[in-house]
């Protein structure tokens, strides 16, 4: 389980991390880089948020490309096999998404329950606007008893603004080949992890939700990400074929 950032260190005063997004120009570091960034900087300055991860859409496909722990990557993938949730209708729909209790929520009741029992207590997607278009959403994931407030909130629509030009400035927007690039890595996983789904369904006959908590089992047993834990598996099978 996370520990709450509210519980550690003191949160990084904004304003510092919207002049260091604000900093960020064209061809200065890589895209892979600029989005690590911007997804530490949200954990580092938004209260209460446990970890964050930054969701990107090309050609209405979406995919997590950057994230602070595996948890939140975790939570994201899950979303996608769904085809919906908090992080891919906020990505899509360009507006702010809340579950303020994984405990009651009527609109993402499988979600919040596999947040509820991972430890995280609220949720918080936001848009990431770029020229009246928008290109995914930063998501915020918290452990804390209380939700993300309205000042929370309007923090982190602030920062989703200033992340958006950043990665815009970062030639996210205008370069397809490097955006398709980290979505295509994005959506490979999703084979494995599927692949991986599928022999643990075979093999345990069990249904796919329960194979896809089991991998976040040995994910967190192992401290290792579910694509790798997804990866061995497949391999495994592949060095030694059933008949």
């Amino acid at each position: 389980m996370v520990t709450p950032q509210s519980s550690g260190e003191m949160p990084r005063d904004p304003r510092a991390a919207f002049a260091e997004l604000s900093k960020i120009m064209l061809g200065e570091q890589e895209l892979a880089e600029t989005l690590a960034r911007v997804a530490e900087l949200a954990k580092q300055c938004i209260p209460g948020a446990a970890e964050a991860s930054v969701t990107l859409v090309h050609d209405d496909q979406v995919a997590t490309v950057v994230f602070t722990g595996s948890l939140a990557s975790q939570l994201d993938e899950r979303q996608y096999e769904a085809g919906f949730g908090p992080c891919v209708d906020a990505a899509l729909s360009g507006t702010t998404i809340a579950i303020e209790d994984t405990e009651a929520s009527s609109t993402y009741p499988d979600f919040a329950r596999l947040a509820r029992r991972q430890g995280v207590t609220h949720t918080l997607s936001t848009g990431l606007p770029v020229q009246r278009r928008t290109i995914g959403a930063l998501n915020l994931y918290g452990t804390d008893k209380a939700a993300f407030d309205g000042t929370t909130r309007e923090l982190a629509t602030a920062f989703a603004s200033y992340a958006a030009v950043a990665l815009a400035n970062a030639d996210l927007y205008a370069s397809t080949a490097n955006l398709a690039a980290n979505l295509q890595r994005a959506l490979e996983s999703r084979a494995v992890i599927d692949q991986a789904k599928g022999i643990l369904m075979r093999d345990h006959r069990i249904s796919p939700d329960a194979a896809f908590d089991r991998l976040v089992q040995l994910s967190n047993e192992g401290n290792r990400k579910v694509r790798d834990i997804a990866q061995d598996i497949v391999d495994d099978v592949q060095r030694d074929p059933r008949d």
